[in-house]
């Protein structure tokens, strides 16, 4: 995995922020799914001219499932940290568990090195491994 390609700060930033957020961004992709397969779609009552989705209730839901940006983005960094984290070996998952979801996250450095038996630095090591692994299955640099 180190062979990942240097990323900016706020690239690794935003993907730590995105690790951390892991459990609710997957909430809120089903929330966005609920509310557009429950939603009832308010006809135009303003007389003004014709929508762009198909008049058939199932295909305007599909393609608002398809087309909604929010709810891909989602999907994709959702995506990206479960292939990397399903590839990871057993101590590199403990890692992520630890240090982003674990609730409330009171664990330094040091304490996650000496919980894990491992030294502080391999695990930053690996951290930044990770990050990067992610970044490039994004495509962001």
């Amino acid at each position: 995995m180190s062979a990942q390609p240097k990323i900016k700060k706020g690239t690794f930033q935003h993907i730590e922020s995105e690790l951390y957020a892991y459990h609710e961004t997957r909430k809120e992709i089903v929330r966005l799914k609920n509310d557009i397969l429950y939603a009832s779609h308010p006809v135009d009552s303003n007389g003004g001219g014709r929508s762009n989705l198909p008049g058939d209730p199932t295909a305007r839901t599909a393609t608002l499932l398809t087309t909604h940006r929010e709810l891909e983005s989602l999907e994709r960094i959702v995506g990206a940290i479960d292939s990397v984290y399903e590839s990871l070996p057993d101590e590199k998952r403990r890692l992520i568990q630890l240090k982003y979801w674990s609730k409330p996250q009171t664990r330094t450095w040091d304490g996650i090195a000496l919980e894990m038996s491992t030294h502080r630095v391999t695990l930053i090591r690996w951290r930044n491994d990770i990050v990067r692994s992610i970044a490039a299955k994004l495509g962001w640099r």
